[in-house]
């Protein structure tokens, strides 16, 4: 089997624990205004390469990857479930920490097949990294163009599962740092047993010149990045939330 991929980082430092071989997928169905991989939405794009391709590559640098692993990101790398399958069940048979960096949004436990692949791939992974965009439905439509109703239910699915679970959250100016949003986010994450990180990431325009070379409009064309010490009080607040949940189930 062959998945669809955009391109691989050999020491990647922020995709989960320890240095680590990240592969970006191809395919997103998700248009968040501030993605910076547009050139990875399209899932008919990049190229395609065999589960033995990426972990060969893997083993040229295996020294270095002790204390890390492999990272699947995007993209959104659980469009290609079939092909996870087989390159994760490759990579615990060598001993390979490994990672899935996703939003979530495929999530669809009616889907009696999907659900059972998807069981299989979690027996499979040791860290989840997950993305919420927004805990609010309608501004999370507004950030990405989708619902969030999937996301939010695949982390409860996560937490049944007990799989270890890192939340990622990017702040927005004027889309995701209202501190009510940020409080009931963290009200949300305090409510699962399975959350091991938090990371709280600045909003960056680095994407924007990407989008002039595809011939894309920038949604948020003009604005700042956000500081890093929004970004710390943002991360403040949604900890604010952890606590209150935590302290809700006490009593």
């Amino acid at each position: 089997m062959e998945g669809r991929i955009h391109s691989t980082e050999s020491f990647g430092t922020v995709d989960g624990p320890g240095l680590r071989y990240v592969v970006f997928m191809q395919g997103c169905p998700m248009r968040c205004l501030y993605c910076h991989n547009p050139d990875t939405w399209d899932a008919s794009g990049g190229r395609l390469v065999s589960a033995d391709d990426i972990l060969s590559q893997y083993e040229k640098n295996r020294v270095f990857y002790q204390n890390g692993g492999l990272t699947v990101t995007g993209g959104e790398p659980l469009l290609q479930i079939d092909f996870l399958l087989e390159l994760f069940s490759k990579a615990k048979g060598k001993g390979i920490h490994t990672c899935i960096d996703t939003s979530g949004i495929t999530y669809n436990p009616p889907n009696e097949e999907y659900t059972k692949k998807l069981d299989e791939l979690m027996r499979l992974t040791d860290l989840v990294m997950l993305d919420i965009k927004h805990i609010d439905s309608e501004r999370h439509k507004r950030l990405t163009g989708m619902d969030n109703a999937p996301v939010l239910a695949f982390a409860r699915y996560l937490e049944g599962k007990n799989v270890p679970v890192w939340i990622r959250h990017v702040v927005v100016e004027g889309y995701s740092d209202r501190e009510d949003d940020l409080v009931a986010l963290g009200t949300f994450i305090g409510g699962l047993k399975n959350v091991k990180a938090l990371d709280v990431l600045p909003y960056h325009s680095m994407g924007e010149a990407k989008y002039a070379e595809l011939g894309i409009p920038y949604a948020l064309k003009g604005m700042k990045p956000l500081e890093n010490a929004a970004a710390i009080k943002a991360k403040q607040k949604i900890l604010n939330g952890v606590r209150l949940a935590r302290e809700q189930k006490k009593n």
